[in-house]
């Protein structure tokens, strides 16, 4: 069995192709936090969950947010790894206790410290919080992306953002000139 080359991925969406059969990450748009020989690190941005940041913030203790202005949105589901854990994508303009800078203007932010200052109106312009990650062990990120599972590009942090999440998946492959709606998800050779 022949390796595929180690080659970089971080501060790049994953577009998952519509062939993709895991139901843990058909039709996502992965951003891609952390990527080494070692393995890679991701958060899924486009599947928001029903719970509500009012509930993260009772879980960690924090009073006093009913005020907050992001009580009421969602909290998305960042990936199958470790469901419990939370992530905060953030415009990154404060560095936050335990924070990845992942491309100007996005950071990973995994310390309590930012979602008490977003509970004070105090956090970051715009964040995106996860519960869990999607995890790859070493080469299998770059094997899944040589076997066409996934698409490739740029992260932009207009797309996490600003981009309705139900949009962001045919937004980050726009920016390749690909419509996604229009790729077949029968897998076969020419």
């Amino acid at each position: 069995m022949s390796s595929v080359p180690f080659q970089n991925f971080k501060s790049h969406f994953l577009i998952a192709m519509p062939s993709m059969a895991d139901p843990s990450f058909a039709e996502t748009l992965t951003i891609i936090c952390e990527h080494s020989p070692e393995g890679a690190l991701g958060i899924v941005v486009n599947r928001p969950s029903t719970l509500p940041m009012s509930e993260i913030f009772r879980q960690v203790g924090i009073d006093n947010h009913e005020q907050s202005e992001v009580s009421q949105n969602a909290v998305y589901s960042g990936g199958p790894v470790s469901q419990e854990r939370g992530f905060v994508l953030n415009s990154g303009e404060s560095s936050w206790d335990a924070s990845l800078e992942i491309c100007p203007g996005l950071q990973l932010a995994t310390s309590t410290d930012v979602l008490v200052a977003m509970a004070e109106g105090k956090g970051p312009k715009q964040a995106l919080v996860a519960l869990g990650y999607a995890g790859w062990g070493a080469g299998q990120l770059e094997k899944e992306i040589s076997e066409n599972a996934w698409l490739t590009c740029e992260a932009h942090p207009s797309i996490v953002f600003d981009t309705p999440y139900h949009l962001r998946l045919s937004a980050a492959a726009s920016t390749l000139g690909v419509n996604i709606s229009l790729i077949s998800d029968q897998v076969g050779h020419a």
